[in-house]
């Protein structure tokens, strides 16, 4: 009974940490990692209260991890084609299909020098150690994708959290955020999701709400990407009182600025929601902590094969910041520090 008692009360502390932080600001990035751990602590939990099934639990729980693992590989691959034949070949488009080669040569590598350090200590050592620098440097290639992979994965849990979660209803303003227009004027498929996400938002609101599109004219567009949405909207039966354009911004980060000074020079309360697509959630309430907009994050709809490599740039454009860069590099070196000491200890 104790050891169950230490294990729920370990696993209500982490989700308590986690839900404060969550509740003061759903931008910082410390909560991927308290989410993670939250979910994290449950499986000790789950493996105290097992009782005489505790074999069974973690051998399930064992053989689900592996297979897991041996399928996500496999999954972005075939993913990545299915990307580049419906998007086309382009840098952004072939993440997925390398993310997935890399986690496979990882897996393998890793599956290979697991059975070699085994043996180090058996009558193969000699061999073993006269090829120590190939078993040294494979190793490092393998810690190197076990890193980034487990990085990208908590990010993942986290994105997707945010995607699930139940939210209020009662909104003042809704953000549309912006996206490129089709022969200049015509709102395509992925910014078309984001505005029908706005009109379930706005016509499930229990309060009077208006719509604020938000996105400037691009040296390619006859007009606004406000004033494609907003016709977009009119079509749908918006009133065209409910809209407010902001056709000024060029960035996503002036789409935010410019629809906050909206929101501030009007009276009443402001009770804020952002849409944009469910990838870019997280990125986009990072952006709006900078601009000290507070709202809540609103996901709409995309192709699930358009997900996953969506998921990796916004996964790369977080950690390309200075200070997260400098972390993850600072992880990254502890890591190949202690795979070091570990295959070099005499």
């Amino acid at each position: 009974m104790s050891g169950i008692l230490i294990t729920t009360l370990f696993t209500l502390i982490f989700w308590f940490v986690f839900y404060y932080s969550f509740s003061k600001d759903r931008s910082r990035y410390r909560n991927c990692y308290l989410l993670f751990f939250a979910l994290l602590s449950l499986a000790p939990l789950t493996v105290a209260i097992s009782g005489e099934h505790t074999r069974e639990v973690i051998m399930g729980t064992f053989t689900l991890t592996v297979v897991a693992l041996l399928i996500v590989p496999f999954f972005l691959i075939h993913n990545g084609i299915v990307m580049i034949r419906n998007e086309g070949r382009s840098a952004a488009h072939l993440l997925s299909l390398a993310l997935g080669a890399a986690i496979l040569v990882g897996e393998v590598i890793t599956a290979n020098n697991v059975v070699l350090y085994a043996r180090i200590f058996g009558l193969e050592a000699q061999q073993i150690y006269l090829h120590s620098k190939v078993f040294l440097a494979t190793s490092l290639i393998a810690v190197t994708v076990i890193y980034g992979s487990v990085i990208f994965l908590i990010f993942m849990i986290y994105s997707v959290f945010l995607m699930i979660i139940p939210r209020s209803k009662d909104f003042d303003y809704v953000i549309i955020h912006g996206a490129g227009l089709i022969n200049g004027e015509k709102v395509s498929k992925l910014l078309q999701e984001r505005l029908d996400k706005a009109i379930l938002v706005y016509r499930s609101d229990p309060s009077p709400t208006k719509l604020i599109p938000s996105g400037g004219k691009g040296s390619d567009e006859s007009i606004s990407e406000a004033e494609a949405m907003k016709r977009y909207l009119l079509e749908q039966g918006i009133p065209e009182s409910d809209i407010i354009m902001e056709d000024k911004s060029t960035t996503t980060m002036e789409n935010l600025r410019f629809s906050k000074e909206i929101i501030d020079s009007r009276e009443g309360r402001k009770y804020t929601a952002l849409v944009t697509s469910n990838y870019h959630v997280y990125r986009a309430l990072r952006y709006c902590r900078r601009v000290g907009l507070r709202c809540k994050g609103i996901g709409s709809h995309v192709a699930f094969y358009y997900w996953p490599s969506a998921l990796i740039r916004e996964f790369i454009a977080i950690h390309t910041e200075k200070k997260h860069a400098i972390m993850f590099v600072l992880g990254w070196g502890f890591w190949m520090w202690f795979t070091i000491m570990l295959i070099t200890a005499k």
